[in-house]
């Protein structure tokens, strides 16, 4: 399992040189990937670019970036460009967001995220490959399109899947999923089951699962999750990370934080890896003196 850490899901503000400079130390640390959240803030593709500029290493992906506001052929275009600035260390993470986002802020219709996303992806696909697409759907309609990137390869695509017909998707279509607010249970029982099946079902063997978790170097748990519930309140609140949380049976996002001694730490992240989570996405929660520079040097040494 690749162990990897993430960038913007606190909520925490940062520049542009504060963000480089965070993806450098993990690198420096040792880590496999760092991830970034597209908000409403830096646009993450774009300061993956230029994170791939300053890094020779680690991996860089987008956790996620929503689908709707990018024409699939512009999102193409875009994270090729930075798939290339980095020597094809990009992983293209994309998803639907959610409907308070989509519908009330941006003015898009989110009546048939399914049907968007399947159509979406059929575009996308083939111009991650390096191929020419034609595609007419009802969302979509693209003729005879070929993004040439020079230095660019073959793209990883995964897609934030939570619900039964989004995990298929993810699995039939793209490489895999990246997932946020999803306890251990749930991602056994319902994330990976059903992302597999998905996959099976055309071939594809070996889909890449992300797991993100908040997560902290602790000898005070309970206070640490108290202030994380209260940093990661909105997660908690939105129906599709909810419908996780109560899959899992828990009250909140604080409730399925990895928090706790090295022993602690080290037997979640174990666990993770043996119910089939590829990539360990931490979201390391700096609640308390020290927290983030101790968590991180404890993921490196875990890091094999």
């Amino acid at each position: 399992m690749k162990i990897g850490t993430m960038i913007g899901a606190d909520g925490s503000r940062n520049t542009l040189d504060d963000v480089i400079a965070v993806a450098k130390r993990a690198e420096d640390a040792g880590l496999d990937n760092v991830w970034m959240a597209n908000i409403f803030s830096f646009d993450a593709i774009s300061t993956l670019a230029l994170i791939g500029r300053e890094t020779s290493r680690i991996g860089l992906g987008t956790a996620v970036t929503p689908t709707y506001p990018r024409h699939p052929t512009a999102i193409a275009q875009q994270a090729l460009t930075t798939a290339a600035a980095s020597g094809n260390r990009f992983t293209l993470g994309i998803g639907l967001s959610h409907q308070v986002v989509i519908e009330n802020m941006l003015g898009f219709s989110y009546d048939k995220p399914a049907r968007h996303m399947r159509e979406y992806l059929s575009v996308l696909m083939p111009l991650a490959r390096g191929e020419a697409v034609t595609f007419q759907g009802d969302e979509y309609r693209v003729g005879g399109v070929q993004i040439d990137v020079p230095g660019a390869e073959r793209m990883p695509v995964v897609v934030a899947a939570l619900g039964p017909v989004m995990l298929k998707l993810a699995g039939e279509l793209a490489d895999g999923t990246n997932t946020w607010m999803v306890g251990p249970k749930t991602m056994e029982e319902h994330i990976i089951a059903r992302l597999r099946a998905g996959a099976d079902a055309v071939g594809n063997s070996e889909p890449r699962v992300v797991g993100g978790f908040p997560v902290i170097l602790t000898n005070k748990p309970d206070a640490a999750r108290e202030k994380i519930a209260e940093t990661l309140t909105i997660y908690g609140q939105l129906p599709s990370y909810r419908a996780m949380l109560d899959r899992e049976g828990v009250a909140g996002p604080a409730d399925i934080a990895i928090a706790g001694d090295e022993n602690m730490l080290r037997g979640e992240i174990q666990r993770l890896e043996n119910i089939g989570v590829t990539d360990f996405n931490a979201a390391i929660m700096d609640v308390e003196d020290g927290a983030y520079e101790r968590t991180l040097e404890f993921l490196a040494s875990i890091n094999g």
